[in-house]
Parts: structure tokens; sequence; C-alpha cells
């Protein structure tokens, strides 16, 4: 009888042990491959982000324009979160706080426009691709990044173009805190 007990119980201990080991393949997989929490670190994003935000990053993901990515920084041994604005081949020029690419305006809602300076005349500095990186078009394999609170984002007018293969994926779910869970762009 006792070894009966001690069969059964060995038997329901491989079984849960089975369940545990393929449930951390599993997310592990998921991690890896398909999808990952990251955590927002700074006001670069505000207000699409917020510091301490929670975020799921899809990494299946076909990067378009305006899409905002986390990728490893070209400068250090962190994540960072911007908007995509530039594609290869594409035209990139910012003029008097409009933004044209390939020489179309785009009306930029998601930039954060509030500034502690009344003398504060542009959000953005004027630019053109070619003052940043030397180049008339994006180049195939890199993106031009801009962080939506532009006063205070390190992004490609700094670091200059980032490549695909630092892109780690797509923001797609912001899931803490809570009151501001949303699923998709903002």
């Amino acid at each position: 009888m006792q070894e009966e007990k001690t069969n059964s119980f060995k038997k329901e201990l491989i079984s849960y042990l089975k369940i545990i080991v393929i449930t951390a393949i599993v997310v592990l997989g998921c991690k890896q491959f398909l999808f990952a929490p990251i955590k927002v670190q700074g006001a670069s994003m505000y207000p699409t982000y917020h510091d301490k935000d929670i975020i799921i990053v899809s990494k299946m993901s076909k990067i378009e324009r305006f899409d905002q990515i986390v990728f490893q920084s070209p400068t250090e041994d962190e994540l960072y979160i911007k908007r995509v604005i530039g594609l290869p081949g594409d035209t990139v020029e910012m003029k008097d706080d409009v933004l044209y690419v390939n020489g179309k305006a785009y009306k930029e809602d998601y930039v954060n426009r509030q500034t502690d300076d009344p003398k504060q005349l542009r959000i953005t500095e004027n630019f053109t691709l070619e003052q940043l990186v030397n180049e008339k078009k994006v180049p195939e394999g890199e993106y031009l990044v801009l962080g939506d609170n532009r006063l205070r984002s390190s992004d490609s007018r700094h670091y200059g173009l980032i490549s695909k293969d630092a892109i780690y994926g797509e923001a797609k779910l912001t899931i803490y805190p809570f009151n501001r869970f949303h699923i998709g762009p903002k």
C-alpha cells in the first residue's frame, strides 16, 4: 500500500514537472522570438509613454513609418524606445517645426509641445537628413528615429541612424499602469 502511494506521488510529481518545463519552454520561446515586456525608462517618448510604463513589444512586426520601436542604443548598453520617422529610401527634413518626409508635410500630433521656456521658438530644430548623417536618403537597412518629447530626447539627431539589426521590436501594448492600458499605437 505504501509503495503504491509512493509510485502515485512520483507519477504526479513527474506530471507537474513536465507541465512546468513545457510552460517554461513556451514562455522563454515566446519572449525570445515573439514578444516581450519592456519597462520604459525616462521621458523621451512623453506623452505617448511615461517613465516606468510597461509595454509589450512584438518581435514579429514589419516596421513602418511612425511605429514606436524598441532598439539597442548605439551609445549605451540599454534599450531605447523611439518613433520611426524615416524608412530606407526616404528623404527627411524638419523645417519650422514641420516634418517633411519625401517632400510631404506631416502633422505630428504625438509630439509634446509643452515647454517651461516661453522663449522656446521651436520644439524640433531645423535639420535635413544630409545635415544629420551626411546622406540624401535613409540607406537600406537603416531607420531615422525621433522621440516624441523632442526637447528631452536623445535620438537620431544625436547618434545617427538605427540599424535594422539593432531593432528589438515594435511597441504594441501598454499594460501598466492599468489606467494607461491600451492596445496599438497611440
